[in-house]
């Protein structure tokens, strides 16, 4: 019997119950099949804070493990069980796009940044040349430092934009400013929301307003529907 779950009121708390997996999930939001592996589930501690992107199958191990305290937004998945053999009937599992665990704990800095790397970066910047405007693939962008290496810039989030390889090639060891080639866009850091965000295509309405509300007040109105 299917066990939908939601956030407790003060004082009350909620159960997972055991159930013998066995088969596949079917969607309850009509998600194609090759969509519906594409779907994550947005991962909270036990007090609310943001973790990570978990696939359903980590997911449903919460649910088994009686690690999920509490749940938000409607039902997403159902994942169908054994058949017991006392009563013959299929047991199930009803995912929600929103799962808090009692086993994870998220530490003090609330406002994390991601790690630095290229596919954060261009994520970041929407797989958008900062210098000529030009959208291209992973294979054909670069990390370029505004102030160049050689000129005592850093390979941090604030000194760093995602260019394609011309425009790298081009600007070469000098600035912008040097270069003649004005930046589109600022660099900035992204805060922990804006990543999980910006790392996810498929990202699903009641994920998308809990994200939103929990970005930096200044980043709030900006357009993150997905492309």
């Amino acid at each position: 019997m299917a066990q939908d779950r939601v956030r407790p009121r003060a004082g009350e708390h909620t159960t997972a119950k055991r159930f013998p997996l066995c088969s596949a999930p079917c969607s309850r939001s009509g998600l194609a099949v090759t969509d519906l592996h594409r779907t994550r589930v947005l991962s909270l501690d036990a007090g609310g804070r943001i973790l990570d992107w978990i696939s359903w199958q980590s997911a449903v191990c919460l649910y088994v493990r009686e690690a999920v305290a509490w749940t938000l937004g409607d039902p997403c998945l159902t994942i169908h069980g054994g058949r017991s053999r006392l009563t013959g009937l299929r047991s199930e599992i009803v995912l929600h796009p929103i799962v808090a665990s009692r086993s994870r704990r998220r530490n003090a800095a609330l406002d994390q940044a991601p790690a630095l790397n290229n596919t954060a970066l261009f994520n970041r910047d929407r797989q958008i040349c900062l210098y000529c405007g030009v959208h291209g693939s992973r294979q054909t962008l670069t990390r370029d430092h505004v102030v160049p290496l050689s000129q005592g810039g850093r390979d941090v989030w604030q000194n760093v934009v995602t260019a394609c390889l011309n425009c790298n090639l081009r600007k070469g060891g000098r600035t912008p400013q040097q270069a003649g080639m004005p930046l589109l866009a600022v660099p900035y850091r992204p805060s922990w929301v804006e990543h999980l965000i910006l790392s996810n295509r498929h990202i699903l309405a009641d994920q998308m307003e809990f994200l939103v509300h929990h970005l930096p007040r200044d980043r709030r109105d900006l357009d993150w529907a997905q492309g």
